[in-house]
């Protein structure tokens, strides 16, 4: 079994190919799933659709067939040239492919270093995944590992202790757009989702009034209140009447298409600063002089900036990864022995009841004495076998420790399928995904 991630960011795709990539809903990503797993190479996977990635994660025994399968499925599900696929993503396979997932769950790859939703989004990727029968234990043991790593990260550097999300960077940015005068402006937040939430925070923070929008308005108010005075809710219905008015606007929802155009504005000569943090994008393309338009991928830079500060902290995660990933093979290895020695226990104990039976039927041995005979047979055969499956153990943990196994089970005739692994690690496939 080995594990595969094709991977389409912000580090190697445009906004506008990210936009085209994005999983629209649910049932897009569901369908996707089902018809991945329906090859038989491919065991499990589940699928990180945010606004600055998309990540396809797989369990398979055919690297090479896998690959062209998902490039396959992903060209017809976009639209993108099967071709453009394979020349803008980048594969990570094994090794490589831990490294990454670890990674991005520390939020070391994402457009903020340090950021704090990417965990939880991948958790809850993984989840999805799980409840719709299309992942399971070989890539919950790699999820459950991957948030072991990030809290780690968490814990040993500060690399989380500056901007956390999007948000908190756009909102920054406008802190330096009007310095001190943004205090007491009010700022239009539209999506009432984790995003808009956390830019409402900021805006706070910084002495902000907010006008919240949201499409279900009780939703909207019920957040508004639980956020304080300061917050006042409102539907993204009367959207056209509050651009005219307030010149801050930052929006994040999940619409397929913009929800702002130009025929909305009333009055080009306001100068505006909008923030628009959406996959697809909310504003469509405005054409005003007066207006400062700020997109994902334009915050590239102030991301940088914020990479910089945080290079050496950068490196001291990445060895976290790095030992985490040393760690989870070693526990793999160790794990998939578990099963052989039991299957080496269970032939033994087979072995001694045959014997046993046919000693008794030959009277050989005399039936009252059966149970004793079977213990003392049991003991010095699980005697013998003591040191032969520590040092089993020992080899599996090995670099070349898998050679060692393959031979073991082969002698021994042993036939384990891998999804045997699962019983001998519930309590850590529960906590992948809760």
């Amino acid at each position: 079994m080995y594990y595969q991630i094709l991977s389409f960011n912000h580090n190697n795709c445009e906004q506008a190919f990210r936009e085209q990539m994005a999983f629209a809903d649910e049932e897009e990503k569901s369908t996707f799933l089902n018809e991945l797993v329906e090859f038989k190479f491919i065991h499990e996977a589940f699928v990180v659709s945010t606004c600055n990635r998309v990540e396809i994660m797989v369990a398979t025994s055919d690297n090479f067939s896998s690959y062209h399968t998902i490039l396959g499925l992903l060209s017809k599900k976009s639209g993108i040239d099967f071709y453009k696929l394979k020349s803008s993503g980048r594969k990570y396979d094994d090794e490589d492919a831990i490294v990454h997932i670890f990674s991005v769950v520390s939020s070391l790859d994402s457009l903020v270093i340090g950021e704090s939703q990417i965990t939880g989004q991948v958790r809850e990727a993984f989840r999805f995944s799980y409840e719709n029968g299309t992942a399971g234990p070989k890539l919950n043991r790699v999820v459950s590992q991957a948030v072991k790593c990030a809290a780690e990260v968490r814990n040993q550097t500060s690399i989380s202790s500056r901007p956390l999300s999007i948000a908190s960077v756009a909102v920054a940015q406008a802190h330096k757009i009007y310095g001190d005068n943004i205090t007491g402006m009010r700022g239009i937040v539209i999506g009432a989702g984790e995003m808009g939430i956390i830019a409402t925070k900021n805006l706070l923070r910084l002495g902000c009034d907010v006008l919240l929008l949201g499409r279900d308005i009780e939703k909207t108010e019920k957040i508004a209140e639980e956020l304080g005075e300061n917050v006042k809710a409102a539907s993204v219905e009367n959207l056209p009447r509050y651009l005219n008015r307030y010149r801050l606007l930052f929006s994040a929802t999940s619409s397929k298409k913009p929800i702002i155009e130009p025929w909305m504005i009333e009055n080009a000569n306001l100068e505006r600063v909008w923030f628009d943090m959406a996959i697809p994008r909310d504003i469509g393309d405005m054409g005003l002089e007066n207006l400062k338009l700020f997109r994902i991928d334009d915050l590239k830079n102030i991301s940088s900036e914020n990479y910089a500060l945080k290079q050496e902290q950068a490196i001291k995660a990445k060895e976290i990864v790095l030992k985490y990933k040393d760690e989870y093979y070693a526990w793999i290895k160790v794990l998939s022995i578990e099963p052989i020695i039991k299957e080496m226990r269970l032939q033994v104990q087979n072995a001694i009841e045959k014997e046993l039976n046919r000693a008794i039927k030959k009277r050989f041995v005399p039936k009252e004495f059966e149970s004793n005979i079977k213990k003392m047979s049991e003991q010095m055969f699980n005697r013998f076998l003591h040191d032969a499956t520590q040092n089993l153990r020992q080899s599996s943990a090995q670099t070349n420790g898998s050679n060692k196994v393959d031979a073991i089970r082969e002698i021994f005739n042993i036939d384990i399928d891998d999804s045997n692994i699962q019983q001998y690690d519930n309590e850590h496939h529960v906590k992948g995904y809760r």
